[in-house]
């Protein structure tokens, strides 16, 4: 094993997944999270024993946020990547939004995963990583309007990414990068998407490794910038 250790919050399937799979592959010592059970990550935990930890984490509960803290050391962590996320329906159409659909989608897309990372900080080591899973669909400036819940939701977390760097990790050298995993084949891109798990997920793991000074920056899967 490298001796370095990652957290991955939502990783019960498609890309979260792949993230705790690749990570293993590098060595590392992985806590990987899941909402509910799933028996992907539980295979994928019996084949890495003992490197792949089970965790229960909704970015949505702050004490379930709060029951990680306990998985590692402050200071312990290499890479914390919050992965989890929801699309939000087929109702996205400017018109079908509501009030009750706009704030579920804003507390488990952007609020959650902002506010699990604020308090997860402390785990990660100075110099450190944390990566946001974003979407170029949260991109005003490269965006062809429509699903708006989703975009809505990216967009916010986007910001918020900025806020928990300017405010809360930049003081200790650790970067946040909000990630782009591109068009992939999963239950949410479908099977017409253009990358498989594999190859988004060592593009975003190869970013996140890289990272040698505290910033933060929205990045594509093949190292590209995304515009804002």
């Amino acid at each position: 094993m490298s001796g370095k250790t990652a957290i991955v919050i939502g990783a019960s399937r498609g890309i979260g997944l792949g993230l705790a799979r690749e990570l293993a592959d590098r060595g590392y010592k992985v806590i990987a999270t899941e909402r509910s059970q799933s028996e992907g990550l539980r295979d994928a935990a019996a084949k890495y024993e003992p490197q792949i930890e089970i965790a229960t984490c909704d970015v949505t509960e702050k004490d379930s946020v709060a029951g990680l803290t306990g998985k590692c050391d402050e200071g312990s962590v290499d890479l914390l990547i919050v992965n989890a996320g929801i699309y939000g329906g087929d109702d996205q159409a400017l018109d079908d939004l509501t009030r009750e659909s706009v704030a579920d989608i804003l507390e488990t897309n952007a609020v959650g995963p902002a506010q699990a990372a604020l308090a997860l900080l402390p785990l990660v080591k100075d110099g450190g990583t944390i990566g946001m899973m974003s979407s170029k669909m949260g991109s005003i400036d490269d965006s062809s309007g429509g699903v708006n819940l989703y975009r809505l939701s990216k967009v916010s977390q986007n910001m918020l990414s900025r806020s928990l760097f300017e405010n809360h990790a930049k003081a200790r050298g650790v970067g946040v990068i909000s990630l782009h995993p591109g068009w992939v084949q999963t239950d949410m891109g479908g099977p017409n998407a253009m990358l498989d798990v594999k190859t988004s997920v060592i593009g975003m793991l190869d970013l996140l490794e890289a990272e040698s000074e505290p910033r933060h920056i929205f990045l594509a899967y093949d190292g590209s910038t995304v515009p804002w």
